[in-house]
């Protein structure tokens, strides 16, 4: 069976982001965690630049995207999940936890793995964290994770609007899990029971490589914890603690081309800090 859209899913996707982006800069503006040390104008025309070329490049090179492509398959009844005979809401609460698990093990390999670090280590690169900073991933990094959705998407017979669904909380949770914003610690303690928090995910681009490499998860808190991969704060606390790649510390070398290209920057000529 046909599932409507009320909207158009780009249209709402962009609507989404756009009321979203602008609550949170509001909000870290009103009640930020850490004091800001470098203005946000260069960043932010960086970052915001950055995720105009990765919707350029997902629409020229890969025109067929998951929601698309569950469109495509509904009707044909492809995939695990209505063979199982789910009810609606079980059905879509299954896709959205795999989808979740999905960029969690994605997040991880690219991680672990040399050439997709490569590719990831341009979103550690920023040097100050806000909710411009959810938005900082490579061109070629959107491609492979649309990808790996989209094998997902075809492998379970997921719904279009569960696809939906789930990249506007995808993008909604980046944005919200970058955010410098402070949020009392009893709240913290409760929300990351379930979410990601600010605070959690913050610790994910310390400096320091064992903060780094833990604290993966996007939207919920469960992954990281149920495969030990949590790290509840950061060593030298979140106001003191360094943000960024010890190989990259010069904003004025961290340009729109020069991050593009770092990729092919290999680690044997990363500088020192």
């Amino acid at each position: 069976m046909n599932t409507p859209v009320p909207i158009h899913p780009d249209l709402l996707r962009l609507a989404v982001f756009a009321a979203l982006f602008a609550i949170l800069a509001l909000a870290e503006h009103r009640w930020p965690r850490r004091r800001r040390e470098i203005g946000r104008s260069r960043r932010w025309r960086i970052n915001l630049t950055i995720v105009g070329l990765d919707a350029l490049a997902a629409r020229l090179l890969l025109p067929v995207a998951p929601f698309a492509l569950a469109l495509q398959l509904q009707d044909c009844g492809w995939g695990l999940l209505p063979l199982l005979g789910l009810t609606a809401t079980f059905e879509a609460a299954a896709s959205l936890l795999a989808l979740d698990l999905l960029i969690y093990t994605q997040h991880r390999l690219f991680h672990r793995l040399p050439l997709f670090w490569r590719l990831h280590r341009m979103h550690h690169t920023d040097l100050e964290l806000d909710v411009s900073s959810g938005t900082r991933f490579h061109p070629v990094e959107i491609l492979l994770s649309l990808l790996l959705k989209m094998a997902v998407v075809a492998l379970l017979g997921i719904a279009p609007l569960s696809v939906l669904a789930f990249e506007i909380l995808l993008n909604a949770c980046s944005m919200w899990n970058h955010a410098n914003l402070h949020l009392p610690p009893g709240l913290d303690r409760w929300l990351r029971l379930v979410l990601v928090t600010p605070d959690m995910h913050r610790v994910h681009h310390s400096i320091l490589a064992q903060e780094t490499h833990s604290n993966f998860g996007f939207n919920l808190a469960w992954w990281d914890r149920l495969f030990g991969s949590y790290t509840a704060q950061p060593r030298d606390g979140h106001e003191a603690m360094r943000l960024g790649l010890a190989a990259w510390r010069n904003q004025e070398d961290l340009g729109l081309w020069a991050l593009l290209r770092l990729p092919l920057v290999p680690p044997a000529k990363r500088r020192t800090p």
